[in-house]
């Protein structure tokens, strides 16, 4: 993984150092377990615990050799504890080890995620309540629609990031599976109480019918979580780049003290963050397809998914990681701007009423079509004089319309408190208060 978008703790997780201490300890289980089974004599499990040790820098010289990683542990392992480790991994294959351990990295990793979208959650659910009353234009296809708020705006990604919370927590569950079961995960080496009790002691949940792997349908819906949350990630990192454009800037990235945009124009103020967010969203989906590929594995196991998953298992889970860090920070500091958007929203005069006017007109017994046909005349004259025509002075103008408001209630149909008056009940739903 790249270092520069990488956090620590999350690096931590997926270093040899940390794997072949999981290693260790479901080696170490193991043998408790076998030892309470009368397998193999309680003093070699003690030993196990007591004088097993690991270099990784040793471990990779005895790869060099014998080409196979768990064997090269093992073997190092055997040089600490001595004569007793010959009852380490009795039964047992590599892939229970490797198996089990991948699935713990990514149990730990989901715990990260959480913690991480935890954090924008509450960053979300500040700036929502901030800007809750902070009117806006709406835009469908790019193009004014209707006003909204920028605090909905804000509760709409809170919404979709508590889907994505609930998501990573489905996730996490699914893949937190044990496989202790030996060649072709029979059993026939080994007894089931051992991988119970692994299981346990791990904090994971025995996987039913192993097949010597751990079925890899689990990490397909895993790594498709991932992605689906790095969506989610890149569709609010473009709303905030669109509202960062020049023509609009109604929002924009926090720009530091000392901070450069540009090479070449001293000027510059980019949405360099939202940028790179979603980039980094493209790649966080792009691993969720070999995940899917490695489900059709050969008959009880075959090494296929093996390589795919060095690589995606940390890339993926760090990446996301970062960005969800990233888009915290800016969501965070982001500079909103109200004034902007309340002159954006006025500078096609009147036209976000046009929906009103013409539902009021069905109200007053003209046909749709009608009615229609009428605001849509007016209110393509305000567009053509890009919105120095406004199209209340243009309706109250219309001859068509002179018999069928009363005094002040075609201004009435004006009043932007009309479009946020449920604001708070779309409030009560997302936040529950």
């Amino acid at each position: 993984m790249i270092t520069r978008y990488s956090r620590p703790e999350m690096t931590a997780l997926w270093s040899a150092e940390s794997k072949f201490g999981i290693w260790f300890e479901i080696e170490a289980h193991a043998c408790d377990a076998q030892a309470a089974l009368g397998i193999i004599p309680p003093k070699a499990a003690k030993a196990v615990w007591e004088r097993g040790r690991f270099e990784v820098a040793r471990i990779d010289e005895i790869e060099a050799e014998v080409k196979h990683d768990v064997i090269a542990f093992l073997t190092n392992l055997a040089e600490h504890v001595g004569p007793e480790a010959r009852f380490v991994h009795q039964g047992m294959t590599s892939s229970d080890v490797l198996d089990t351990c991948f699935n713990i990295q990514l149990v730990r990793a989901a715990d990260l995620l959480i913690a991480d979208l935890d954090a924008l959650l509450a960053v979300l659910e500040r700036r929502a309540h901030e800007h809750r009353d902070s009117i806006t234009i709406g835009r469908s296809h790019g193009i004014h629609a209707e006003p909204t708020t920028f605090g909905l705006k804000m509760a709409q990604a809170y919404a979709e990031f508590d889907r994505a919370k609930s998501r990573m927590r489905a996730a996490r569950e699914e893949v937190a599976t044990c496989a202790i079961s030996g060649a072709v995960g029979s059993f026939a080496n080994i007894d089931p109480h051992v991988e119970a009790h692994v299981a346990e002691k791990l904090g994971l949940a025995i996987e039913p019918v192993s097949t010597q792997v751990i079925p890899r349908d689990r990490h397909a819906m895993y790594f498709a979580t991932l992605g689906v949350i790095a969506s989610s990630v890149e569709r609010l990192a473009t709303e905030i780049r669109h509202l960062q454009r020049t023509e609009v800037l109604e929002v924009e990235e926090y720009f530091s003290p000392g901070q450069k945009g540009s090479s070449a124009m001293p000027h510059k103020r980019n949405p360099v963050l939202t940028e790179n967010l979603t980039g980094l969203a493209r790649m966080v989906r792009s691993y969720a397809f070999p995940a899917m590929e490695n489900v059709a594995l050969w008959h009880e196991r075959d090494i296929s998914h093996s390589s795919v998953e060095r690589m995606i298992g940390p890339d993926a889970t760090i990446t996301l990681d970062f960005a969800l860090a990233r888009l915290t920070s800016v969501m965070d500091k982001l500079l909103v701007y109200p004034d902007r958007m309340r002159a954006n929203m006025d500078r096609l005069g009147g036209l976000v009423n046009s929906q009103r006017v013409l539902l009021a007109l069905t109200q007053k017994g003209m046909s749709r079509e009608k009615a229609y046909g009428l605001v849509q005349r007016n209110a393509m004259k305000v567009w053509e004089s890009d919105g120095r025509d406004h199209l209340l002075d243009l309706l109250k103008a219309d001859p068509e319309l002179a018999d069928l408001f009363g005094a002040g209630e075609l201004e009435g149909l004006f009043d932007l408190g009309y479009h946020t008056k449920h604001v708070e009940t779309i409030f009560h739903r997302v936040f529950g208060r």
